[in-house]
């Protein structure tokens, strides 16, 4: 299926591992011209060679350092056409009222506001173009917040051909599950067999693949929404 994505220049937030490295390997893979972001340009060199891709450093909580970053890219490759939000998170606990409260700040910052001061500044150029596509990547409770602000900004944009769109993550075999579950992937392997019912760990290769779908022009009419990519983990219809 050609995803119409050649050529369209995207950005990548989060890319040095895991989720995002593996989202920006795929657009790149479909012809797009994608940035890579992350705190350090030293994580990116290596993915940035291997890809093709354009490298930027950017902390996810310097708010006001977005609309350099995003200055810099269209600099470089033109407006951005496709913005994926991607974070690492907090750390985890089992017990959410064991945070403190500085946490929970720090994690609004980087989970709701970030993506948002991401979205204010390039829905602009995507709107003069009359194209853009905006997915975030979520899992927990603050990313939930995002969920709702993505639900409101997608029907005030739609009609000038951006849609945004949500990927809740399941159990995916990256680094940040071993560092919420502990153990090692073995051990989580051997957990996702007894409780995912496609009977193991989803690869960052196959969440990536569903957000090029929806960056793609074939995706037009899906806007708003929240697509679950966990291997039918999640009960909740």
């Amino acid at each position: 299926m050609d995803l119409g994505i050649e050529d369209k220049v995207a950005l990548v937030m989060g890319a040095s591992k895991g989720i995002g490295r593996a989202v920006a390997s795929e657009l790149a893979g479909e012809g797009a011209r994608v940035a890579i972001a992350s705190r350090s340009l030293e994580n990116l060199g290596p993915l940035a060679q291997e890809i093709g891709a354009t490298p930027f450093a950017h902390d996810s909580a310097d708010l006001d350092g977005v609309p350099a970053l995003v200055a810099a890219v269209g600099e470089s490759l033109g407006p951005i056409e496709i913005l994926v939000t991607n974070t690492g998170g907090p750390p985890g606990n089992a017990d959410p009222l064991a945070q403190e409260r500085e946490a929970w700040e720090a994690a609004h910052r980087t989970l709701v506001l970030a993506p948002l001061e991401l979205i204010r500044a390039c829905v602009p150029a995507m709107r003069e173009r009359g194209f853009g596509r905006i997915v975030n990547i979520a899992s927990n409770s603050e990313r939930a917040a995002a969920l709702a602000a993505f639900k409101t900004i997608a029907r005030n944009v739609a009609g000038a051909g951006i849609t945004l769109n949500t990927i809740l993550t399941g159990r995916i075999s990256t680094d940040r599950l071993v560092e919420l579950y502990g153990g090692d992937r073995a051990s989580l392997e051997e957990s996702a067999r007894k409780e995912v019912p496609v009977g193991r760990l989803g690869s960052p290769e196959e969440l990536a693949a569903a957000v090029a779908f929806l960056c793609s022009t074939r995706a037009s009419y899906i806007t708003g929404v929240a697509l679950l990519v966990d291997g039918g983990l999640t009960r909740v219809v």
